[in-house]
């Protein structure tokens, strides 16, 4: 017999009460708590046990298991749910080789072994350690050591005369995002890509590897995908349109987010057997690693190194378990919450711990329907299928329902597994009051404090201590104001949502005191290690649920929407800052050096904004023609700032037929910040404020296209888009405008 707790039964009656009175705004406390009592971090303990149980990568029996079983879970809560399919391009390994050739043979690579104490360690079906879309082949060149692998590190080699053209490049994960590494290492002409992780970044020189602590022993290999998403994520052969059974796709070899050439990652302990043997000068400073050796560059012919892949291309099926419950009053209003269930082997930390916080959501709603609320808006819950190799579910989803997303969502809220400790929180700054809001009505598990609380005192003591700290955050952190938020690049599923089609997002998750990054996209990201270093217990699980699940309820009941444009416009003023002192470091530099005249490094093949040959000259960064943007930026300001004031002195008096104007006017106002034309050589990304960088991949890039421009040296187009980023936010600030007169009745 099922046991109801005090809690649960004290909630029902507040929650009735609210329903009685019709469950307005104004009754939001007692929804919550009876939405609280319904989040339980046994259930979740329960459910990532069994969704980490088996192997969990695109086209595993696991993995379809795992979304049959959601798809029961929202049913038996009072959900309509099913399940959406889709037919991706999903290379899965046939062979992987690794071996050393000289001066000496040895054979390297290989599954992980098992660990005494994690039991699914030792279970049969996961793939071996691989990453998606490099570009198949077996090849035997010298080896050379780049450091990280990223522009600066080239440019460091080739100040000593090192090229890479036709040899493998071994670089350590970090710093840059994983795809980088291989996709520098095919413009610099190299034959293949090994893939590293360093001790120093996240082994022994972190903390005790696992077993005994968290952080990555030296057989553990980190996963990953290195398709070129900073051009377009999603099904490489069906760029911007729905990988549905019928859809039109490109050839394989006309796919322009995959690799040339072949790329494995590699444990530290094998890394060390080629590493050791390196010849040719020692690294420059900042280039030595963990392992207990100097380290070279190689390059020597005195370490060759054979590298081959070849992998099974077809097409395989994704699962997308798709939930809704229809709003009371305005069903086509949808609010989005989504985490996707597929993983590298067990997946439990990355992405798991974050779908089961949102099932805890699901389920904790789910219960107040029963108890007869339902929400105004239409919430949709979206577990997300095959992220981990290119956000390919949510990208395919969002493709094939483009249109009506468009014409329909409100937002869309993300988590992409969670942790212990402080709340990170990311997305469109016009929600950053909500997030503000919800942190300070949580309680964080350890310390009692709000997470409102514990977010500004994690911030002044990392001030302290010396950590970089962006100053505004400092300031909010010690005055008790608002936290700002963070910038979305790319890396998780919100990417569609944000940066194709213009929907709002926000991304929610807690982190930064567990050691799950010790084995991030390993076979040890299981059940045992998780529940024994990241959060046991599932404290913070519950927190997510709570934190996420208010964003979702008050966007839901809110009868006009919950956004605040002051805190946008401020960000956007911030990022034009940045611009403008970019453009003058970069004149001051170039004044120093005197680059007028000087010629530019070779163009790369592979490089769709650089010409392949001959040296691109540098010309001297000039003024760019920024006014029209800043004018901009302070209509923005300026509309924002009355429109805000408008709300506040009258926004929640207005008459019904004034609010139905006013959710009209904002539910798309984010979709202003598109530009149909995108960004210079990756069309896909539309939007003028938030972009992945093309040399950062998950990292943000503000103003993206003038800012890059800049970056690259490629001035006419700074100018272009600083007019097409004015152009956007000035649509922004005249819908604002007509809003404001909505409020003020004209």
């Amino acid at each position: 017999m099922m046991r109801i707790s005090s809690k649960l039964l004290a909630g029902a009656a507040a929650l009735g009460l609210a329903i009685a009175a019709n469950a307005k705004p104004a009754n939001q406390q007692a929804i919550e708590s009876a939405f609280d009592a319904g989040v339980s971090s046994a259930d979740q303990l329960e459910w990532l046990k069994t969704m980490s149980s088996a192997p969990n990568h695109v086209g595993s029996p696991h993995d379809k298991a795992n979304a049959d079983y959601m798809l029961g879970l929202f049913k038996s809560w009072g959900w309509d749910a099913h399940i959406e399919t889709f037919q991706v391009l999903y290379p899965t390994p046939i062979s992987t080789t690794v071996e050393l050739i000289g001066p000496e043979h040895a054979v390297l690579g290989g599954q992980e072994p098992p660990v005494a104490g994690d039991d699914t360690s030792n279970i049969a079906g996961a793939l071996p350690p691989y990453v998606a879309y490099q570009g198949d082949g077996d090849v035997t060149a010298d080896l050379v050591y780049v450091n990280f692998g990223l522009p600066d590190d080239y440019k460091a080699l080739a100040r000593r005369g090192i090229d890479v053209k036709g040899k493998i490049v071994i670089a350590r994960y970090g710093v840059g995002w994983r795809g980088l590494k291989p996709l520098l290492a095919q413009w610099h002409g190299a034959a293949g890509c090994i893939i590293y992780s360093d001790p120093a970044q996240d082994g022994y020189g972190r903390d005790d590897v696992y077993p005994k602590g968290g952080m990555r022993p030296p057989f553990a290999v980190q996963r990953g995908s290195v398709m070129d998403m900073p051009i377009a994520p999603g099904d490489p052969l069906t760029p911007g349109i729905g990988a549905t059974a019928n859809a039109k796709r490109l050839t394989r070899a006309d796919a322009p987010t995959i690799l040339n050439i072949p790329a494995l990652p590699m444990s530290y302990g094998d890394a060390s057997k080629l590493l050791a043997r390196l010849g040719g000068p020692n690294v420059p400073e900042g280039w030595q690693g963990g392992l207990p050796f100097a380290y070279h560059i190689g390059g020597d012919g005195g370490t060759k190194v054979r590298l081959a892949v070849k992998s099974d291309w077809s097409l395989k099926p994704v699962y997308n378990v798709i939930a809704t419950i229809k709003g009371a009053t305005l069903p086509d209003q949808w609010v989005i919450r989504g985490n996707h269930h597929d993983g590298w082997v067990m997946g439990a930390a990355d992405p798991l711990s974050g779908n089961v916080a949102m099932l805890s959501e699901a389920k904790a709603i789910g219960g107040l329907l029963k108890q007869g609320w339902r929400p105004q808006r239409t919430i949709v819950y979206a577990s997300w299928d095959g992220e981990e190799p290119g956000l390919l579910g949510s990208t395919e989803w969002a493709e094939q329902h483009g249109e009506e997303l468009k014409r329909k969502a409100v937002i869309y809220i993300n988590s992409d597994g969670n942790g212990r400790g402080f709340l990170n929180a990311g997305g469109s700054h016009d929600f950053q009051s909500l997030v503000n809001q919800v942190m300070a009505d949580v309680t964080d598990p350890e310390t009692g404090a709000t997470v409102a609380q514990r977010a500004r005192a994690g911030i002044r003591v990392g001030a302290y201590d010396g950590d970089k700290t962006d100053p505004r955050a400092l300031a909010a952190a010690e005055s008790g104001g608002d936290l700002p938020i963070g910038a979305l690049g790319s890396g998780s599923d919100y990417s569609a949502y944000l940066q194709h089609l213009g929907l709002p997002v926000l991304d929610l998750g807690f982190g930064g005191e567990d050691q799950s990054g010790g084995v991030y996209h390993s076979l040890y990201d299981s059940f045992h290690h998780f529940t024994t270093f990241d959060d046991p217990g599932l404290k913070y699980g519950a927190a997510l649920s709570k934190v996420a699940g208010r964003a979702v309820l008050r966007i839901a009941d809110a009868d006009t929407p919950t956004m605040r444009f002051g805190d946008f416009a401020e960000a956007v003023a911030v990022y034009l800052d940045e611009v403008g002192k970019l453009a003058d470091g970069r004149r001051e530099q170039d004044r120093k050096l005197d680059v007028l005249g000087k010629d530019g490094a070779f163009g790369l093949a592979g490089d769709p904004l650089r010409p392949v040959g001959a040296p691109v000259p540098e010309v001297a960064t000039p003024h760019i023609e920024l006014a029209g943007l800043a004018n901009a930026v302070d209509r923005l300001k300026t509309a924002a700032r009355i429109y805000d004031a408008a709300y506040a002195a009258k926004g929640q008096t207005l008459d019904p037929a004034r609010r139905a104007k006013l959710n009209l006017l904002l539910r798309d106002i984010d979709q202003l910040l598109l530009d149909d034309r995108g960004l210079p050589g990756r069309p896909w990304y539309r939007h003028m404020i938030y972009a992945p960088g093309r040399l950062t991949g998950y990292g943000a890039k503000t103003l993206p296209g003038v800012r890059e421009a800049i970056e690259d040296r490629r001035f006419d187009d700074a100018n272009l888009y600083a007019l097409r980023t004015a152009a956007v936010l000035d649509a922004y600030a005249q819908r604002l405008d007509r809003a404001r007169m909505v409020i003020d009745g004209r």
